[in-house]
């Protein structure tokens, strides 16, 4: 991509902004506030940009595309008007080309009856006469490009802030003055030009990622990258597998291992120290009461166990006491735990073996950090004992589904197509001895059924971003309050005199930063076991986000550890492009 056509970017984006307008909104519809309940549908008729218009829209909720173009009669539209039964939320994507008209009119009508309706226009002012009897909010721009309809998406969910006015009257209730201000609540997507980055300071990553995927690093990466509440860079590099023919896409879902951890469970202890239910210097046993009688356990504390100074130990191989009888190929009542493809685990397996394994492990290094997966085994325990809500439901319900995040959550495959979701291994050597895809890779959590507080959630990077973005507001996203900023900064600032981590995070450790690391002392993110990665900095408003599928086929047995590290040489060129944009 030339300069000059970033710069036309640019400017077509500023553009965009100076002549749209939001009309009709005194009910304040507009920007979309509550997602979970809807079901849209993008209806086109004559709409030029649809497919950008629908695509961008889809990074805030799901929307199913209709093609109108070829209505013209009442019939058309009444059969139109039954294909979207089963939606309770309805984009009209409108344009010059429209159909207006008394057939057109009685559609929009009757709509308006039975459904929330949107309705998106581009061209000509004059056209809005045809929309003086309609009550549904309105976006239109005078001039028909794919900036403008993205930016239309944008602004119906509030990814970017609009405050003008008709420049003139085109008729009787849309005179000259009239629209309403759109404040921007939730993620925007834009050129880096846009908050001041060069675009060619980017093409290093790009040349960062494909050396990776050359040196087998991981065969699938996705990175995103947001600056100032806008992705400026959302890419997809590779295959899902190295000798594959499907290619990676932005929306591909990931094993997030031990992302887990700041993504699922830290959350959910931040609710309940939030809302006053756990005191986080109490010991763990207040909570989960099988820790009483445990000497070397009963005076854990939550915050040690946060820390990873608790002393617990750090992983066990539970997989290394699997008997024969306890796995098989059938699914029944005896064997209903699914761990891959064709393959189940005895029932009850959790709580008579591993949890009595957990307990009975030593601990050997309190008061140091040692970091340990069975402080997050822990920490789920106390949100479930505390809450009485499965984990993986409660953060699904109360926080994924509410902020827009549409892939993430645990056991995707009881959500999501196989083929979305990118294959961790072609050979788990641990136990399973076949493909995983879709099953979380780490032994333990898949033992445990798929859900646990160290790993077993899945996610998509622009559903990271979203989630990220939010920490990075101090707990507000999309005009609702997940979590007071107090509690957002106390759980991400350094809270340990042995390291510099957080409560749960993990943070820039300033005794080990290099001359070039412009990491800050208020960064703070995570990183996980299949290849994925997690970083927010508030110093520099931004948000990265790399997925990849680094284990894969065979976690390194067949091509050897990589000589490229994608994941810290694709954030350190993210903040050289930052830091230098900033000078």
């Amino acid at each position: 991509m030339t300069r000059l056509l970033l710069i036309g970017l640019l400017f077509l984006r500023i553009t965009a902004h100076a002549q749209a307008v939001v009309l009709n909104n005194a009910a304040r519809e507009i920007p979309i506030k509550s997602l979970p309940e809807l079901t849209i549908a993008g209806v086109s008729l004559h709409f030029g940009h649809h497919q950008e218009f629908d695509s961008i829209a889809r990074n805030y909720w799901g929307v199913s595309s209709f093609n109108g173009d070829t209505v013209r009669d009442a019939a058309g539209f009444n059969a139109l008007h039954d294909k979207l039964k089963f939606f309770n939320t309805i984009f009209l994507e409108c344009s010059a080309g429209t159909p207006f008209g008394a057939d057109w009119l009685a559609f929009v009508k009757d709509l308006e009856q039975h459904a929330r309706v949107f309705i998106v226009l581009s061209g000509e002012g004059a056209n809005l006469k045809h929309f003086d009897s309609l009550a549904s909010p309105i976006v239109w721009y005078p001039t028909d490009n794919e900036n403008e309809a993205s930016l239309a998406a944008q602004t119906l969910f509030g990814g970017t802030a609009i405050a003008n006015k008709l420049p003139q009257t085109f008729s009787p209730k849309y005179a000259k003055g009239a629209g309403s201000m759109i404040k921007k609540t939730r993620l925007g997507y834009a050129t880096p030009e846009a908050v001041g980055v060069d675009s060619k300071d980017l093409v290093r990553i790009d040349s960062i990622v494909k050396a990776g995927i050359a040196a087998h690093a991981a065969p699938a990466v996705v990175i995103l990258l947001a600056k100032d509440g806008e992705v400026i860079y959302s890419k997809a590099f590779g295959k899902h597998k190295y000798w594959g023919d499907a290619p990676t896409r932005l929306d591909d879902i990931f094993d997030m291992a031990s992302c887990t951890k700041v993504t699922a469970t830290t959350p959910s202890i931040m609710h309940l120290y939030e809302t006053h239910q756990i005191n986080l210097d109490s010991p763990i046993a207040n909570y989960v009461t099988a820790l009483r009688n445990i000497p070397n356990k009963k005076d854990l504390r939550v915050r040690e166990a946060l820390l990873h100074e608790a002393g617990f130990t750090p992983y066990i191989k539970f997989y290394e006491s699997l008997k024969p009888t306890d796995l098989s190929t059938d699914s029944s009542s005896a064997y209903p735990t699914k761990v891959a493809d064709n393959y189940y685990l005895r029932a009850n397996y959790f709580n008579d073996t591993q949890w009595p394994v957990t307990l009975a492990s030593p601990v050997l290094t309190r008061g140091k950090f040692v970091y340990s997966d069975l402080s997050m085994y822990m920490m789920k325990e106390v949100f479930e004992n505390v809450s009485h809500q499965r984990l993986n439901e409660y953060v699904l319900q109360n926080l994924y589904l509410p902020l827009g995040m549409q892939s993430t959550g645990y056991l995707p495959r009881n959500r999501f197509p196989k083929e979305r979701i990118v294959p961790t291994t072609e050979n788990d050597n641990w136990f399973r001895n076949m493909p995983v895809q879709g099953y979380v890779n780490d032994p333990g959590a898949a033992m445990a059924g798929g859900v646990e507080g160290h790993a077993g959630l899945f996610a998509s990077a622009n559903d990271l971003a979203i989630y990220y973005q939010m920490l990075l507001n101090g707990g507000s996203y999309g005009g609702r309050k997940y979590f007071d900023s107090t509690t957002v900064r106390y759980f991400t600032a350094r809270q340990s005199k042995v390291t510099y981590r957080g409560l749960g995070f993990d943070r820039t450790n300033l005794d080990r930063r290099e001359t070039n690391d412009h990491r800050s002392d208020q960064a703070f993110g995570h990183s996980g076991y299949t290849g994925t990665f997690v970083w927010v900095d508030p110093k520099y408003k931004i948000v990265y986000i790399c997925l990849t599928n680094r284990v894969y086929p065979d976690d390194n047995k067949t091509f050897g550890v990589s000589k490229v590290n994608v994941r810290p040489l694709t954030l350190n060129a993210f903040y050289d492009a930052v830091v230098k944009a900033a000078k």
